[in-house]
């Protein structure tokens, strides 16, 4: 890179990794190491010419499109699904120690406080 100016670096110019790490990641946040552990999750292309280590720029912003995370519903939530809710509980003893299949242990927590506060 020091015969080159960035102006002259393009989206596939290969660069060492120093040199990408600088140019991509200008604040910082990401190391050789980092480039190479990515290369070995088969994320991040790299081409080794006379035992050198090079990428692009455009195997940078594809490494970064395969790192990103796909947003994700919540895995809980505060009220329980409808189906186990404990007006709908398919169990016929309130207070049983056991539980029907498809009531959640809530819905049956529940049944059991309401069965002892009505005797």
């Amino acid at each position: 890179m020091a015969n080159q100016n960035r102006a002259e670096i393009t989206r596939d110019t290969p660069l060492r990794l120093a040199d990408a790490v600088k140019i991509a990641f200008p604040m910082g946040g990401m190391t050789i190491a980092g480039l190479r552990r990515e290369r070995d999750r088969n994320r991040l292309v790299i081409e080794k010419i006379a035992g050198k280590e090079f990428t692009t720029l455009a195997h940078i912003e594809r490494m970064r499109e395969l790192c990103r995370e796909e947003a994700r519903a919540p895995d809980f939530s505060l009220s329980p699904p409808a189906e186990t809710r404990a007006e709908k509980s398919p169990t016929e003893q309130p207070g049983s120690s056991e539980t029907t299949v498809g009531i959640s242990a809530q819905a049956a927590l529940q049944m059991r406080l309401r069965s002892r506060n009505e005797s």
